[in-house]
């Protein structure tokens, strides 16, 4: 378990390098429009095992000194307070919150580019707030008939009506707080107004997934049609590239749809297209870096069984149709996975099956599947934390880390109290008692102690847990799926 696939040292290397020639080749400026998480990118963490979750952000941090970030996000979003599924919080803030984690890195942050401006008036409170931080902001506005009508597009009407953004260093990355901010049209009005000023630019696009260079239905790439259902992107063989240059490469479904449109796009504003496909456009080197093919095999199963049962999960809350499911269903047989392979799974059922009650499975590093039952005092989840860190401390499972004495006035608390009609105590409670009692018993301090052991561990509940226990199990990065059901037959969850 835990088998290192993915060289990390080499990524940062190779992908920085390779940015760095593409600025080259356009002259010295280069538009790269950023794709997927910057920042806690776990996905790729997961079906890549050795890829670190800011390997992006420290790629970046390697071209500090030439690089400035410029975040777009859609006007439209603002208006509707679209939410990031994630975070839980609205694009907005997110941008707020991307310039300090940038900022942080000691990145540069340029400028926010409002796309899609029709005078939303909560775009503009945005961008009045924006400013009096100091932070620059741009907008760009809808052209009629984008993508398709080329000769609007490519015009002193389209590309031209937009600001220009002002930009001071060679290597310019466009990323925003989610999907359908605009960051290539940004990109590609940039380029208009560059060359309308006699300044030479270049484009080009950093997506991790689907990874370019692996087989089409290698399960890492069947892992990201997996880890996007709901979005019915399809990988494929990228059809420009095969004709080009005699290759097979992996691309997906929308980027090979619109090439011919963004061929057109660069000939009118450029003279000619750089690029003869899709796959050229890229600069991913993640397929270059794994070391141990089987191990991100297996890794990617793992992840393409976890999609489906959050598929389930999903259409049981109503939040997906069957459609997602299906489409996992068949993905999962494309990468030869089922639930066999995943051992938590049936240990938590068996669990469940012998009490009566929901039970939850963790499988800690060495392979060994420890379980949790519901009890009068602790859920199953709080139950399978405490033997797992038992089990790691190497304590005897006999042994009390909290004593129950503990427990019972945390209990009155929350009923007497606080309210709740659930006397058990969820993870985060648990995990307090547990750290307070760490103070004056060994034990309990050396079970604490074992908490990061549990990072990258899988684990599995009986039913769809509470927000505040699946919060806390994606915080130890305990990889968690659950079966379609709730608890209790009542209509509202919390």
């Amino acid at each position: 378990m835990n088998r290192i696939g993915f060289d990390n040292h080499k990524y940062l290397e190779m992908q920085s390098a390779h940015i760095q020639k593409r600025i080259a080749q356009f002259g010295g400026k280069l538009y790269l429009e950023f794709g997927g998480k910057l920042f806690d990118d776990y996905h790729a963490s997961r079906v890549l095992p050795g890829f670190a979750p800011d390997s992006k952000i420290r790629m970046l941090g390697q071209l500090r000194d030439s690089a400035e970030i410029v975040v777009a996000i859609c006007a439209s979003d603002i208006e509707k307070n679209k939410v990031r599924g994630d975070l839980g919080i609205t694009y907005d803030v997110d941008v707020l919150r991307l310039i300090d984690a940038f900022r942080g890195q000691g990145l540069y942050v340029g400028s926010v580019v409002v796309t899609q401006y029709a005078g939303q008036p909560a775009a503009d409170a945005f961008q009045r707030r924006l400013e009096t931080l100091g932070v620059k902001v741009y907008r760009h506005y809808p052209i009629s008939g984008y993508p398709n009508n080329i000769p609007l597009i490519v015009s002193d009407e389209g590309y031209g009506k937009n600001d220009y953004v002002e930009t001071s260093r060679p290597l310019v990355v466009v990323t925003a707080p989610g999907p359908g901010s605009g960051k290539m049209a940004v990109c590609l009005s940039q380029l208009y107004h560059e060359y309308k000023r006699g300044e030479k630019a270049g484009y080009a696009k950093f997506e991790t997934f689907p990874i370019w260079n692996l087989p089409l239905n290698h399960p890492v790439n069947l892992a990201y049609e997996a880890a996007t259902a709901d979005l019915n992107d399809v990988n494929m063989i990228d059809p420009f590239h095969l004709q080009a240059y005699g290759e097979t490469t992996v691309n997906y479904n929308r980027d090979v749809e619109v090439f011919p449109v963004l061929s057109a796009m660069f000939e009118k504003i450029m003279g000619e297209c750089p690029y003869k496909s899709p796959t050229d456009m890229g600069v991913n080197m993640a397929g270059n870096c794994i070391v141990d093919d089987e191990a991100v095999r297996d890794a990617a199963r793992q992840e393409i069984i976890r999609r489906y049962y959050s598929g389930l999960c999903d259409r049981r809350q109503g939040k997906a149709d069957d459609s997602v499911v299906y489409k996992l269903e068949l993905l999962m047989q494309q990468a030869k996975a089922d639930a066999s392979q995943r051992p938590v799974i049936a240990a938590s059922a068996q669990v469940a099956e012998e009490t009566g009650s929901p039970a939850f499975a963790i499988e800690l590093p060495d392979g060994k599947v420890v379980t949790g039952k519901t009890s009068e005092l602790l859920g199953a989840c709080s139950a399978a934390l405490l033997n797992a860190l038992k089990e790691l401390a190497g304590i005897d499972h006999s042994v009390h880390v909290i004593s129950p004495k503990a427990i019972e006035p945390i209990q009155a608390l929350k009923i007497n109290h606080l309210g709740s009609a659930n006397p058990r105590l969820h993870s985060d409670e648990t995990l307090i008692a547990l750290a307070i009692s760490a103070a004056t018993d060994p034990a309990a301090a050396k079970a604490l102690d074992q908490l990061s052991a549990l990072r990258r561990c899988e684990a599995h509940s009986t039913v769809i847990l509470s927000q505040v226990d699946s919060g806390n199990c994606a915080k130890l990065g305990l990889h968690l799926t659950s079966e379609p059901q709730y608890e209790t037959n009542k209509l509202y969850h919390r």
